[in-house]
């Protein structure tokens, strides 16, 4: 009789195609061994690393020293524990037994640790990116409104509507700014592969990811262009015809 095993999604599909891996049967460790069952992928060694092939063997055919269960529950973490120990005792008396949490696991392995930092590094540089970006929309947009102020006052003499003057005024940063955006979301798109290799399951195509980014921009590029704005409407044309 052969022996039995489950393989994961990547294995069926590397071995078989497209063909039910249920009743195949591949060689192991020396052993016709015969697919019994199929099991989502998941992540064996780090976050970051790519599908791979996978094959679980019964315990009957496991040649390993120990066993790791993987129980989930609504119960607390006291009394999860507490209950696994006691049933495994009653199945094992003599086997040493250690409960602990996924996220306990999880933290003794590292695992976790270059995914936060780089979320931490990409937050730090994401704030000191916006900071430049507040920085050079207001200079520009004070700068044009400064150089153009009499402009602007002839403009408010002759009757101009208001977004005829905030056009005038901040319009050509405005423009940039959405320049700059849509082809910083364009690069994000295109950078994904490494992007994903970067920050576990990042996918700068999530509409959710892409409407935040451009709402930020947006209030960015509002708050910068505040103050010139302001000043623009606030133009005085009698007071500059005085200073003239």
């Amino acid at each position: 009789m052969p022996y039995v095993a489950m393989v994961n999604e990547t294995f069926a599909r590397k071995m078989w195609g497209d063909t039910s891996a249920i009743g195949q049967r591949f060689i192991v460790r020396g052993h016709l061994t015969e697919v019994v069952g199929v099991v989502e992928d998941g992540k064996y060694h780090n976050m970051q690393e790519p599908q791979q092939p996978v094959a679980y063997l019964s315990l009957s055919q496991n040649e390993q020293n120990q066993m790791i269960f993987v129980a989930r529950s609504q119960r607390t973490q006291n009394e999860m524990a507490a209950t696994l120990e006691r049933t495994l005792n009653r199945l094992e008396p003599d086997a040493r037994i250690k409960v602990q949490s996924w996220l306990e696991v999880l933290g003794g392995l590292n695992a976790l640790f270059p995914a936060r930092a780089a979320t931490i590094a990409l937050c730090v540089m994401g704030l000191l990116a916006s900071m430049l970006a507040v920085t050079g929309i207001f200079g520009m947009a004070a700068y044009n409104v400064s150089r153009r102020m009499k402009e602007l006052g002839i403009r408010v003499a002759l009757g101009a509507r208001t977004k005829h003057v905030m056009s005038a005024a901040v319009g050509r940063p405005i423009v940039l700014l959405v320049v700059g955006s849509l082809l910083g979301l364009l690069l994000c798109v295109f950078a994904s592969r490494l992007l994903g290799q970067i920050v576990y399951q990042a996918n700068p195509r999530d509409p959710v990811v892409i409407g935040g980014a451009v709402l930020t921009m947006a209030l960015l590029g509002i708050a910068a262009s505040a103050i010139p704005a302001l000043r623009a409407l606030a133009v005085d044309p009698s007071k500059l015809l005085r200073e003239e």
